[in-house]
């Protein structure tokens, strides 16, 4: 029976391979009979089709999806206008005639409050009616890409045209309900395109014949809520953030008070005087009024054109063109600020994946607002493409710590979204983030390496003093002004680390006024010293006093102070600078490498000797510290309190505890573990051995340890314990005798 159901099993299996198999076949089959007839002909040939749009609705997410700001218009239509004058200005070069009469290539603003209508007329090439059709009728289809295609293939080396989507001309619609541009091409008579944002558009000729000459005006009749574009000062702000820097100069209709000249009155005839009228006295009085008042000038209203980007791109130009004069005016075009200037700057091109030029500065002063919302604060550059600003948000091409960096990135060939507003593919936006940087932090190296090239030279050129001077200090400058970007970047910037830690600096024990860098401290270190050791605290003065100190100046070294509260957290992350270990020496064991086998052997034997003190002291304070050990960091004071290696430091404890959002609780799950570090060679470190050893109950011997100890929290720079206060009242009440108490008693009663 089970063979039989074994047999019944396997014949099931195969008739499913079988049929499953027959099937496929069967199928192919089928497919073949439906496509192919006998006859050789096809059953299901496959129809083409055309997608299609619903214009007014595509109109509408062209104009409402692409942009994120209204503002953009203005950029697309100076854009398009310098497309044309561009157009127009390569084909003169073959064809001087058609410049005509017109012989200005320029754009010009105009803004009609009355109308509120803004016109945007520039004398470019112009467009001939199939033009308007074509290039406005048509969305997406860009006349200049067209214009590129039909010329030769190296013409466009020679053209600095914009114009690549076909979709920024419909961005006036964001701020317009109706648009209408009037154009005249030189083939062609002038006619009107009009359009408001629906699905059609008219064009007619114009009935006025030719008024613009040659070119193309656009005006933008706007709605309620975009009339702030008719603003002057909107429109000036406008174009020198986006379109400062185009080849032909953009000119805004301004209105103007201008005095009335002064019309030549004719003399009159002298009036014989009658010598029998009295001259009253009022009349006098009014004479003398009237002489007194002075006039004032009449003026009147006039429309004049103003030249607004009259800043030239001279990142295109060579730099041994350029002066050091030029260099701080265009600081100062694009920083917005006439008043300061740059402290440095770089001017380079960049060949490889990505092709561009640029200007970066570092400015002589530090903004006021530096560092706040520094999180959310881009650095101040600004990116360019064909000389048309795309965006100031660097967000991606440049690190937190360089925001103070301004300057220009130009490209010809970056790639874009639609609304030019966002950068794509973010393997070149890291490629050229890497050299922005580089070239950044190479520029920031040449200045301290001037530092050190001129304090070298200091001694041998007296004549040159001042000059000399000027240029030694002027990394310190820019050290006190952007110090702590730098000590940010050593925090942020894992793969530029140690660059940047060559630049930073710091005040020493042997630093005097000037602050020194990690170089110069390892040129000073004393023989057979491989740390490079630092102490943070809130001024150089507390750190100077600090007990800490004491082992490291007996043996002449060379200590660190840090007195900023980024510099503890920037040396959390740089655990070592050229081979040379960094260490606190306020935390852990600390060892100078210069011990022998004899003070070891001696160590040992004063732990051993002061063994019973350091078991009383810990038990007395077991609560408050780890353990009580013998101290290496002291000469002179009693006491230290230290931290282990990798705990909070007494300075990072305050800082924590200032934090604005700090916690009692996480502050005391986060404050380090302390040891006592004694001092055997002080007199009073050998009482409180006496006291241990003698009478360890002892109430007073107890009261004074917690007193030493509360002294030494505060020469280590910790806070005190809550009761603190009390503490140190009751043992300097039980040191009063009685006797003083009884005569005090009896002299507040003879008063009483």
């Amino acid at each position: 029976q089970r063979r039989v159901h074994g047999g019944l099993r396997e014949l099931l299996r195969l008739t499913c391979v079988l049929s499953s198999r027959v099937y496929m076949h069967f199928r192919h089959l089928l497919l073949l009979c439906l496509c192919v007839s006998p006859f050789g002909g096809t059953w299901a040939k496959p129809e083409q089709f055309e997608f299609q749009a619903e214009v007014s609705r595509l109109m509408d997410i062209i104009v409402h999806s692409l942009y994120t700001e209204k503002e953009i218009f203005l950029r697309e239509l100076i854009s398009n206008a310098s497309d044309a004058l561009d157009k127009l200005r390569f084909l003169s070069l073959t064809d001087p005639a058609l410049l005509g009469d017109t012989k200005d290539l320029e754009i010009r603003i105009i803004p009609d409050k009355e109308a509120k209508t803004l016109t945007i007329r520039d004398t470019g090439i112009g467009m001939t009616k199939e033009d308007l059709i074509n290039h406005l009728g048509t969305v997406a289809k860009s006349g200049t890409t067209n214009f590129l295609e039909a010329m030769s293939s190296g013409a466009g080396n020679e053209l600095n045209l914009i114009g690549q989507f076909g979709v920024g001309f419909y961005s006036c619609f964001l701020v317009a309900d109706k648009v209408t541009v009037t154009s005249k091409h030189n083939d062609d008579v002038q006619y009107i395109w009009e359009s408001t944002a629906d699905a059609s558009f008219t064009v007619t000729a114009d009935e006025n014949g030719n008024t613009l000459g040659r070119g193309t005006a656009v005006t933008l009749h706007l709605k309620s809520d975009a009339l702030e574009f008719l603003e002057e000062d909107r429109l000036k702000n406008l174009v020198l953030k986006h379109s400062q820097f185009i080849n032909f100069p953009v000119y805004l209709q301004v209105t103007k008070e201008v005095p009335d000249e002064e019309e030549e009155k004719p003399e009159e005839e002298e009036k014989p005087v009658d010598e029998t009228e009295e001259v009253t006295e009022e009349s006098n009085e009014e004479t003398e009024d009237k002489e007194e008042k002075p006039a004032t000038p009449k003026t009147h209203t006039v429309k004049d054109f103003e030249h607004v980007n009259t800043a030239r791109p001279i990142w295109l130009r060579s730099k041994n063109e350029i002066s050091d004069q030029e260099y701080q005016d265009f600081y100062k075009a694009i920083s917005g600020n006439s008043v300061d200037e740059a402290m440095s700057w770089s001017h380079f091109q960049s060949e490889g994946d990505v092709q561009f030029r640029s200007i970066l500065y570092i400015p002589k002063a530090a903004p006021f607002d530096l560092f706040t919302d520094y999180y959310g604060k881009s650095a101040a550059l600004k990116l360019y493409v064909r000389r048309v600003l795309i965006t100031d948000k660097f967000e991606d091409l440049m690190p937190r710590y360089l925001n103070f960096i301004r300057g220009v990135v130009d490209s010809d060939d970056l790639p874009l979204n639609v609304s030019r507003e966002q950068l794509q593919q973010n393997k070149i936006l890291k490629a050229m983030g890497k050299k922005l940087v580089r070239k950044a932090l190479d520029m920031i190296k040449k200045l301290a390496e001037n530092e050190k090239e001129e304090a070298e030279d200091e001694e041998n050129e007296d004549e040159e003093n001042e000059e000399e001077q000027d240029k030694s200090d002027k990394y310190l400058d820019f050290w006190k002004e952007f110090g702590k970007n730098i000590k940010l970047g050593v925090i942020e910037d894992s793969s530029n680390r140690q660059k940047l830690a060559k630049l930073l600096r710091f005040y020493s024990t042997k630093s005097g006024d000037k602050p020194v860098s990690l170089s110069e401290y390892i040129a000073r270190m004393q023989p057979g010293q491989d740390t490079i050791y630092y102490i943070a605290g809130e001024d150089r003065e507390q750190l100077e006093r600090s007990p800490m100190l004491q082992a490291a100046k007996k043996r002449d070294m060379e200590v660190l102070l840090l007195t900023e509260p980024v510099d503890e957290y920037t040396m959390q992350h740089l655990n070592e600078f050229d081979g040379k270990k960094m260490q606190s020496i306020t935390k852990g064991d600390l060892k100078f490498g210069d011990e022998t086998e004899e003070q070891k052997e001696k160590e040992k034997q004063i732990k051993e000797k002061f063994q019973p003190l350091m078991d009383w002291w810990k038990g007395l304070l077991s609560d408050q510290i780890e353990k009580v050990t013998i101290s290496k960091r002291l000469t002179d004071a009693p006491c230290v309190i230290t931290t282990g290696l990798y705990g909070h430091s007494a300075n990072m404890e305050r800082i924590m505890k200032a934090q604005a959002f700090a916690s009692s609780d996480k502050n005391s799950f986060m404050s380090a573990k302390k040891t006592l570090e004694i001092n055997p060679d002080h007199k009073l470190m050998k009482e409180l051995l006496r006291r241990a050893e003698t009478n360890a109950d002892d109430q007073k011997s107890k009261d004074l340890a917690i007193l030493v100890f509360d002294a030494a929290l505060i020469d280590s720079g910790f806070s005190l314990p809550d009761n603190a206060a009390s503490h140190i009242y009751s043992v300097l009440s039980q040191d009063l005798s009685d006797d003083t108490d009884d005569s005090v008693s009896a002299e507040a009663k003879e008063e009483l």
